[in-house]
């Protein structure tokens, strides 16, 4: 915990603002979700999810231009990024759904990612190795980052699924009019969301090893893992149009794909093949 508040005060400035606006975002979400606050605090919450944006833009801008390259080569540099696309992704979600479970999961969930990139001792400004200096870069890493953002949602909405399998939101349509769906739907609607990026991703990711290392797979520990999680999105899209497949099972899937999502993103290290990765974070 000492280390924490002492790695916490040598933040810049920027990255201490992102932090307080997304614990009082988790906060008036939170207050939103039971029913307290009424509509202004209602306001005040997405609010502070626009705030969440600029900030964490003008962070991203900021660490772009003291490093002179783009800033996703380090995990603390991706952690800050996989921030700023969940939180455009929240403000999708809001405008459509306005459903303050989603805003305080995404806020809290937020608050966990900036803290543990607080903890991260590569905070410090490297340069690209030769094989990142790569047109790919840029669009591989945002492409997999919003797919990761994808697949945060789907995991929440299958979290608020298996808590509550018989609720119905209201989807904000064209002139004003409203839809129904369920949370295993909003889930369903945003594993096809995360799925095409994470393909994109892979083919995108294949191109540029092929450019880089003279082939299209190199059976790296991370491009493998990356292929199972996408795999078990896979399966879950197979088996939704079988016979007998229920949308507890789906969720129960999803909560399982994320779960390989996140050991693909930050697991990575603890393989004994990690340190002759080039895509590992060490």
């Amino acid at each position: 915990m000492i280390a924490f508040f002492e790695s916490l005060t040598q933040q810049s400035p920027l990255f201490l603002a992102s932090l307080v606006v997304y614990l009082a975002m988790a906060a008036a979400y939170g207050l939103v979700a039971i029913g307290k606050g009424g509509k202004g605090l209602r306001i005040v919450a997405s609010l502070l999810g626009l705030a969440g944006f600029a900030v964490t833009t003008a962070l991203i801008a900021q660490r772009w231009i003291e490093a002179g390259r783009p800033p996703f080569k380090s995990l603390y540099e991706s952690l800050v990024l996989f921030t700023w696309c969940t939180t455009v992704l929240h403000l999708a979600v809001e405008r459509f759904y306005r459903i303050a479970w989603f805003g305080f999961l995404s806020a809290g969930f937020l608050v966990l990612v900036l803290g543990y990139a607080v903890l991260k001792s590569d905070a410090d400004i490297v340069n690209l190795p030769a094989a990142l200096q790569s047109v790919w870069f840029v669009p591989h890493v945002v492409v997999y980052f919003f797919g990761y953002a994808g697949v945060f949602f789907a995991f929440a909405a299958a979290l608020l699924h298996l808590w509550k399998p018989d609720a119905q939101l209201h989807l904000q349509i064209a002139r004003g009019g409203t839809a129904t769906v369920t949370y295993a739907g909003f889930m369903h609607k945003t594993i096809l969301f995360a799925f095409v990026l994470l393909t994109v991703g892979l083919v995108m990711g294949s191109v540029w090893a092929k450019s880089a290392w003279g082939d299209y797979w190199v059976w790296d520990p991370k491009e493998n893992w990356a292929f199972v999680s996408w795999l078990v999105f896979v399966i879950y899209l197979h088996l939704r149009s079988t016979k007998g497949f229920t949308e507890r099972q789906g969720a129960w899937l999803t909560v399982a794909g994320s779960a390989a999502i996140a050991f693909t993103y930050l697991g990575m290290h603890l393989l004994p093949t990690a340190e002759a990765s080039a895509h590992v974070y060490q």
